[in-house]
């Protein structure tokens, strides 16, 4: 197998995340340490813990009530309360908690409480539970989106993230296939910022529209927030008057969906199955099961096992799916054009980032840097760890400031 060996060491670190996806979310199973992205250090085994003795705290950047990024995230939460038969006072949610001091505050208050295990689900959330590692070794720290795990050095730190590129992929073909019905070419995507996470989202979303629409092109506007749905409303209507027949979203609200269906053009979510916010528009979402990795971290506490510094999974092990489709309004035969591609994905033979591709885009030092990958190739997504690292901006791909 082919591998991109372009990647710049800076390139790979610049990492910034969102608090930011078959039809259904199979049932999560322990995966094993072969099943993760990377060969990053592991910790070592102890001598486990006991369920009945188990305290989990998580911190959250906004709450349930966004229907977005926190609601699926906190969904994961519940599913592996109940896989693994966790009472509801083993479990300590702080909500609303923004990337600043008051994440620190946050840990503080869940490590009194006496918390085994802590898990933080935004990228800024990162230098707070990286501290907070280092000051306790006696407690594990999982953080969502992030990358300082594996070159940190600690054996109670943890990077986790899904390979929903795979679902953003599938979401492309939808869009692209109602493009192709309405007669028309332009995408547009609400993105929350010009960060990895976000960059390779809406590339891997570009690809699946690219692939059954080779005409078309998308226009991408930032928000500068993962959940502000004001703006996320007035940048889906900016979108919308340029030209934009579907829109898709990397924001944490459903004020995109809304914003498609009452200006009378199509949307692919995020997070949740925003059909129900918006049934003449919506027409799929992409979605992480996060319960995938929650169960299998938290067994691996119990059991007493080794948990990898970086950890990331996709369609094949169940950790990405896609909402049911709206078949009344999606283009004739796109269910069968995403159970295609959701089979060659699995086999290995459908790679999201393949050649020839081409892009440029900025380091971590804000240097200019480009990508080509050949025919034939493909560039290794989330492989060497967690967290998203494709930041190039591809042909086709408008970026609106």
């Amino acid at each position: 197998m082919k591998k991109i060996l372009a990647l710049t060491l800076a390139l790979v670190m610049m990492i910034a995340l969102a608090a930011c996806g078959s039809s259904t979310p199979g049932t999560p199973s322990s995966p094993s340490a072969e099943a993760t992205a990377s060969a990053s250090p592991s910790a070592p085994a102890t001598a486990g813990i006991p369920k009945d003795k188990l305290k989990i705290g998580f911190i959250h950047i906004a709450d349930p009530n966004d229907k977005g990024y926190t609601f699926n995230h906190d969904l994961g939460t519940q599913k592996m309360a109940e896989n693994l038969g966790l009472s509801k006072d083993q479990i300590i949610n702080k909500y609303n908690i923004p990337e600043d001091d008051k994440c620190a505050t946050a840990i503080n208050e869940l490590i009194e409480a006496g918390c085994n295990a802590i898990f933080a689900t935004s990228f800024g959330h990162g230098d707070y539970m990286l501290e907070a590692a280092k000051e306790h070794p006696d407690i594990q720290f999982f953080h969502a989106t992030g990358a300082a795990a594996a070159s940190s050095g600690l054996s109670n730190f943890h990077n986790y993230f899904t390979s929903i590129y795979e679902a953003r992929y599938l979401g492309g073909i939808a869009a692209g296939l109602k493009l192709n019905e309405l007669g028309a070419t332009k995408l547009g995507y609400v993105g929350a910022y010009p960060y990895a996470e976000v960059i390779s989202g809406f590339t891997a979303f570009y690809l699946g529209a690219k692939s059954v629409c080779p005409d078309v092109t998308m226009d991408v506007i930032y928000t500068t927030s993962w959940h502000d749905p004001v703006k996320e409303a007035q940048v889906a209507k900016t979108l919308i008057d340029g030209g934009c027949k579907v829109i898709s979203q990397h924001s944490d609200s459903t004020a995109p969906a809304t914003t498609a269906e009452d200006n009378g053009v199509f949307q692919v979510g995020y997070n949740a199955d925003m059909s129900e916010a918006a049934p003449n528009a919506s027409l799929i979402s992409a979605r992480s099961d996060w319960s995938v990795y929650l169960t299998y971290a938290v067994q691996s506490i119990i059991d007493g096992k080794q948990i990898p510094a970086d950890w990331c999974q996709g369609l094949a092990e169940g950790a990405v799916f896609l909402s049911p489709l709206n078949t009344k309004i999606a283009a004739p035969g796109t269910q069968d054009a995403i159970d295609k591609a959701i089979a060659e994905i699995k086999a290995g033979t459908l790679h999201v980032f393949a050649g020839p591709l081409t892009g440029s885009g900025v380091d971590f030092d804000n240097k200019t840097v480009t990508v080509d990958v050949k025919a034939g190739d493909w560039f290794h997504e989330s492989e060497t760890q967690s967290a998203p690292y494709w930041n190039y901006i591809i042909p086709g791909v408008n970026v609106i400031d």
